[in-house]
């Protein structure tokens, strides 16, 4: 019965669409971060709603919907409206990941449309001050070293920090033992306490607490050190050569949103990061802006589509699933 009526509903903004767009927005909108509130995927979305009211005459009202490596908080947005008054923010993990692993009840890519491609960074490997490894090349030693593996925080299976595991795993041969959470920002709060020992993570949630010095850094994984924390070397420096990826992120909204709202969106959201006072606070946090050619719907949509025929083969070989 709901799906009926959305479908009908689908229609009825099809054939009104243009009016639809006319007024948009006429009441705040509502954007879901599929995490925990206060981790990297939330933060972002905090500093890009504050901006894009500005352009867009309306409130962005940010709802933290959590749980099974955020595929909860996206299906909320796959069976909203399609009015463009729910939006999601999701990553690599989100928007790729998961359809490799969730017996999911939408389509991540037939469900939805592409809004615009949002900031990147690299992983970090970090551990609890616990750990005796000074280095990378030290770190890898004392893993293979223990007894059993290394318990490595996650935000939930097929999330970065999880799929950013399953890499290592696959590149190394070593095993982890990955613990769950409902975001990185709750695993970041155990590993300062010492109660997990490493988490391989998004930089923009992590790098605070490495420069307060209340975890350890061993390297990034790019081909480049960050501007914004120049003394943590890069993974080709530091011995686990080639292990690069990006944490990219991304806005969507359900499947049949007029393309006049889509265009708005876009437009506020570009606008957003060519702020100078929000690339300030993306380049605080070791955030890298995207491409200006690649900030398009269509650019998001091609790139999502590219990454999961790059990242499913692995994820199906491990044999990740979660019901």
């Amino acid at each position: 019965m709901r799906r009926t009526v959305l479908i009908v509903l689908a229609a009825l903004l099809m054939s009104g669409g243009n009016a639809l767009a006319e007024n948009y927005p006429s009441h705040p909108i509502t954007l879901v971060v599929p995490f925990s509130a206060g981790g990297p995927t939330d933060s972002m979305a905090r500093i890009m709603a504050d901006r894009m009211k500005t352009t867009l005459g309306e409130s962005m009202l940010i709802e933290n919907v959590t749980g099974a490596g955020g595929s909860i908080g996206v299906g909320r947005v796959a069976r909203a409206a399609p009015d463009g008054y729910t939006v999601s923010i999701g990553h690599l993990g989100t928007h790729v990941a998961n359809g490799a692993i969730y017996k999911l009840s939408y389509d991540l890519v037939a469900d939805f449309e592409p809004v615009v491609l949002l900031p990147s960074n690299p992983m970090v490997f970090v551990s609890t001050n616990a750990v005796p490894a000074k280095s990378l090349g030290e770190l890898l030693a004392w893993m293979k070293a223990k007894p059993s593996p290394p318990t490595a925080g996650t935000a939930g299976a097929g999330s970065a920090s999880h799929v950013a595991g399953l890499y290592f795993e696959s590149v190394t041969g070593i095993k982890l033992q990955f613990v769950p959470y409902r975001g990185t920002a709750p695993a970041l709060t155990d590993l300062v306490a010492g109660q997990i020992e490493m988490i391989i993570d998004q930089t923009s949630n992590s790098i605070n607490q490495i420069r307060a010095g209340s975890i350890r850094a061993y390297a990034v994984t790019d081909e480049k050190r960050l501007a914004t924390a120049p003394d943590i070397p890069t993974v080709d420096e530091a011995g686990l050569p080639g292990f690069h990826m990006q944490l990219w992120s991304g806005f969507w909204v359900p499947k049949g949103t007029p393309k006049d709202i889509v265009a708005k969106l876009n437009a506020a959201a570009v606008e957003a990061m060519n702020d100078p006072a929000v690339r300030a606070k993306f380049e605080n946090l070791g955030l890298v802006m995207p491409p200006k050619d690649q900030l398009t719907p269509e650019a998001l949509g091609a790139f999502q589509k590219s990454e999961i025929a790059k990242w499913w083969p692995m994820l199906k070989a491990a044999n990740v699933k979660v019901e």
